[in-house]
């Protein structure tokens, strides 16, 4: 019997279409294509494998406005982002498309003879992608694992699989050889669990929750089976007294409520001395109340709704009986809208200043010194992202070197670049992507000693 899922409009609620869901054994017939697939795709010179991906590329940015009305619809991103986001696997496809003929080995000397080492690709592996980002992190998983010389099976999430299933489409259309990437649509507990059950899949690459990315480390760790995780977070940003102040609080609604906050690098905790802390709330006054929440295909629109009713009614939950700062405004009727909301943390322990609630939702608190900002903004289980704001840039340095989080920006919220690496600390994940040094996470070095003696 088909299993199949109603993939809907976060903006409207209406069904967009039904797509088929895999189960075990159609999983297990996929991933043993891919396998077979690997035999010849890690034999395809660096070269053409280069110009394979390159053509990818291209292709994919010859379908850069498909993608991104596909995304509106699907995921509720502003159109804006969207068109940003499909730009972002084009660029990441393009940048590990100059890899593979830079992917080499050592000569080492060594007594009697010379050593040399060679990465070789790791085999097939699993990429499991979350539905806040389905297009970039999609590519963040696939392009440098098939640079490497693996081959990819990608699991998109239930609710927003329309993107990855084209994508899977266009890598064929540029010219990949079948089975080289292969999007399975279905439940995380059936195709999510079997790249992490299966012993041909050599790697998993997830994104999500930290609960569901400890599972999926636990059942990893049967076949000592690689892993790169890319969990959840609660970032601070960090406001001084002597902080360019109406730009801290300009850029703080496009830090928190990007994507209507379902983001894990969204600056959800506002640290702000205490000295200039009602001047900060008075500025962020405008750029709150004014971020505009409609349709998404509106190119006016800054934020979309959430991706579904459970999540918003989850997000909602927060705001029950609180001391709300400041609030915009949202749509009403249909779609699964939230307004952006700044809320005073009651202490350090406030949940809502604690756990990640990925929404459209700021907590406020202040502090008294450099070493309190610190202590607090480390005082938690995620260590992703965050923002330091100061003029001083001994002190900016000085803070970004103690606050525990793997990507850090001084008077900015920026945290991914294509070319520079991405994870977290503590429970935020394991492992970096992107970057010059992702392809080391999709392979392993092999050394070959030669005796001339």
């Amino acid at each position: 019997m088909t299993t199949t899922t109603s993939v809907r409009n976060p903006a409207t609620e209406e069904v967009l279409q039904e797509v088929e869901l895999l189960d075990e054994a159609a999983t297990d017939r996929a991933i043993e294509a891919s396998a077979r697939a690997l035999e010849s795709w890690r034999r395809v010179s660096p070269a053409d494998r280069a110009r394979l991906l390159q053509r990818f590329g291209d292709v994919v940015d010859e379908h850069l406005e498909e993608l991104a009305q596909l995304e509106v619809r699907n995921a509720g991103h502003v159109i804006g982002n969207a068109r940003g986001e499909a730009a972002n696997v084009r660029d990441v496809l393009r940048y590990y498309a100059g890899s593979p003929e830079r992917h080499g080995g050592r000569t080492i000397p060594v007594a009697g003879g010379v050593a040399m080492t060679f990465p070789e690709p790791l085999g097939v592996v699993g990429v499991i992608v979350p539905w806040n980002f389905p297009m970039p992190i999609a590519g963040w998983g696939f392009a440098p694992a098939l640079a490497a010389g693996n081959t990819v099976v990608l699991k998109p999430a239930e609710l927003t699989p329309l993107t990855a299933i084209r994508l899977g489409e266009l890598a064929l259309e540029a010219g990949l050889p079948a089975g080289v990437l292969q999007v399975l649509p279905g439940k995380g507990s059936v195709v999510g669990q079997r790249f992490v059950t299966h012993p041909a899949v050599r790697k998993v690459v997830f994104t999500g929750s930290t609960e569901v990315g400890r599972g999926i480390m636990r059942g990893c760790a049967d076949q000592i089976k690689r892993l790169t995780l890319e969990l959840g977070g609660k970032n601070a940003s960090i406001v001084f007294a002597d902080a360019d102040l109406a730009a801290a609080a300009a850029g703080a609604p496009g830090g928190a409520f990007d994507n209507s906050g379902q983001d894990c690098c969204a600056r959800s905790r506002m640290l702000v001395h205490k000295d200039v802390l009602d001047e900060v709330l008075e500025l962020l006054r405008a750029p709150v109340e004014g971020f505009r929440v409609g349709d998404p295909a509106d190119e006016d629109s800054a934020m979309g709704p959430l991706i579904c009713a459970d999540h918003r009614a989850k997000v909602a939950s927060y705001l029950d009986g609180r001391d709300v700062l400041l609030q915009g405004s949202c749509p009403q009727g249909s779609g699964y809208w939230m307004p952006p909301t700044v809320l005073r943390a009651e202490s350090p322990q406030d949940p809502a200043f604690t756990e990640e609630i990925f929404g459209p939702v700021i907590s406020v608190l202040p502090f008294a010194d450099e070493d309190e900002a610190v202590r607090v903004a480390n005082d938690t289980e995620y260590g992703l992202s965050g923002s330091i704001w100061t003029r001083d840039i001994g002190r900016a340095l000085r803070v970004a070197r103690r606050v525990e989080a793997g990507n850090l920006s001084v008077n900015s919220h920026a945290s991914v670049r294509h070319n520079t690496p991405f994870g977290g600390f503590k429970q935020s994940g394991l492992g970096r992507e992107l970057g010059p040094d992702a392809l080391e996470a999709f392979s392993e070095t092999k050394t070959v000693f030669v005796a001339t003696d």
